[in-house]
């Protein structure tokens, strides 16, 4: 006989984004379930935790900047009630972000980021790369120009799943570690049984496409492969901004940890494919080490795949799919960026009870 669960609300995914929802709406005082059965996982675990959305600003992708930028504002108060709700520290770094250039073709498109931030009102500062070194003493010669962000941010990625995952059981989030099958209004259907709420939430990133027919066909599966680099006390010390290239053209992001640096990320569509490349990673430790030499003398802790939920535009789908089931998926790159945002979205929707 099918198990029968009922609560107001089920959040179907744990993930950054999920624990986001899930947490502020245990705490606007809904009665809220998690299903997930590894929660923390996926894309979460794997994320660099840059919150960059002026370093990663590009032409043709204005309203994802003003997404980013209004989400980053809410960024300092989520942190804090974060660490409030849990009694841990939230994961937020605060030193800012550089993005510099190697060779004249990556020099040029400093130029045109530059160029572009300043036609939609971003200052940021270009800097030689004397200055740049002077500012960060890790990087090495090879970096010749740069632009200062400091109002780019990042969190360490794993601190803050710890925090979201203990905030929400002292906001009385309940916990479901079971796969959800599929979604619609009033019932969440798992492995084993099924789950029924007034509303469901879906927050399963890139694999949210099968549970609900008006997602099909939204999102697609994006690898990211990254390296996580210990540092040892012969070597010197990692930057503490965030350092992005382009170096000779591709692009990678060092961001630092209290005990080393992560490196990512490469791009792939190739489906639900998580293993990690040997080209993937030649192509990762060879730019990071342009750009930070020192890296060489760091031990290599992890190197592991995620599968970011992208979709056409790049922008998330935060919405409401039909009475009773929302949607909260398809943030790319930027889940940690945007997850105070669309939980906050997300609360003013399950509040009106998931109407369209």
């Amino acid at each position: 006989m099918s198990q029968q669960r009922s609560h107001r609300v089920a959040v179907v995914g744990g993930g950054v984004v999920g624990l986001s929802v899930a947490w502020r709406a245990a705490s606007s005082g809904s009665r809220v379930r998690l299903v997930d059965p590894a929660v923390g996982s996926g894309a979460s675990w794997v994320a660099g935790g840059m919150l960059a959305p002026i370093a990663e600003a590009w032409p043709g992708e204005e309203e994802l900047l003003t997404l980013g930028a209004d989400s980053l504002a809410r960024w300092p108060a989520f942190a804090e009630d974060l660490a409030a709700d849990s009694g841990r520290p939230s994961g937020l770094r605060r030193d800012g972000t550089l993005v510099v250039g190697v060779d004249s073709a990556d020099r040029a498109e400093l130029t045109r980021l530059e160029e572009h931030l300043s036609s939609v009102g971003r200052t940021v500062t270009r800097h030689p790369g004397r200055e740049l070194r002077r500012l960060e003493p890790a990087l090495g010669p090879a970096v010749r120009a740069g632009l200062e962000v400091p109002g780019d941010l990042a969190v360490d990625n794993r601190v803050t799943l710890a925090a979201l995952r203990d905030a929400c059981r002292a906001r009385g989030v309940e916990f479901v570690a079971e796969s959800a099958r599929a979604v619609s209004p009033g019932t969440v259907e798992l492995n084993e049984g099924s789950l029924t709420c007034d509303v469901a939430v879906i927050a399963c990133g890139a694999h949210s496409g099968s549970l609900h027919p008006k997602l099909d066909g939204r999102l697609r599966p994006v690898k990211g492969e990254i390296l996580r680099l210990r540092h040892r006390g012969s070597a010197l010390p990692p930057p503490r901004r965030t350092i992005r290239g382009p170096v000779h053209g591709r692009q990678v992001y060092l961001v630092p940890r209290d005990d080393g640096i992560v490196v990512g990320a490469t791009q792939y569509e190739v489906g639900f494919d998580t293993d990690v490349t040997a080209g993937g990673v030649r192509d990762l430790l060879a730019d990071a080490e342009q750009l930070v030499p020192g890296l060489s003398e760091y031990a290599v802790d992890e190197v592991t795949a995620g599968l970011r939920p992208g979709t056409d535009d790049n922008l998330p789908i935060v919405e409401t799919l039909e009475p009773g089931v929302v949607a909260t998926t398809g943030h790319h790159r930027n889940g940690y960026l945007l997850a105070p945002l669309t939980a906050e979205t997300a609360v003013e929707l399950l509040q009106d009870g998931g109407r369209t």
